[in-house]
């Protein structure tokens, strides 16, 4: 290590998440609904310099393992994402996003005559694209800013 290099600690126990597109790691963490108040520890790198995608982000997550729906959002926005689970200071499992055909219940569409808007009980389903998502019911596509349109918990 060179006296110009920063050495972020390795976690004992979480996610490190690898190869997230620059500059998305701030969505990365409205997707998981991260917001620095948990206590957990979380270290960010962003604009990283990477070979395969020019500069990247990393996010190292203490304590927490990613549901699949919380993998399929994120392979929305970073579609050549590792995912590093971490046990006792070891990686025990390494994969890599896969982006579904269609995820349900996760975002919310912005049109406001899409029926789901519409107070029926109806759950947000969005077929994937190769360069965003397109509601099922009324057809809206969004290509931009998915974190914006994370579906609200009931």
């Amino acid at each position: 290590m060179t006296e110009h290099e920063l050495r972020v600690s390795k976690i004992e126990n979480g996610t490190v998440i690898d190869h997230v597109t620059g500059g998305q790691s701030l969505n990365v963490l409205s997707i998981l609904g991260i917001d620095g108040t948990e206590g957990s520890v979380l270290s960010i790198a962003m604009n990283v310099p990477s070979g395969r995608l020019g500069r990247k982000d990393i996010l190292k997550i203490e304590d927490r393992e990613l549901s699949q729906e919380e993998v399929d959002v994120l392979s929305l926005i970073a579609p050549e994402a590792t995912i590093n689970i971490v046990r006792d200071f070891e990686v025990i499992e390494k994969s890599r996003v896969e982006r579904p055909s269609h995820v349900r219940g996760i975002l919310s569409c912005p049109n406001h005559s899409c029926i789901t808007s519409s107070g029926e009980p109806v759950t947000p389903k969005f077929d994937v694209l190769p360069t965003g998502v397109r509601c099922a019911y009324c057809g809206t596509i969004l290509r931009e800013n998915l974190a914006e349109h994370l579906a609200k918990p009931s």
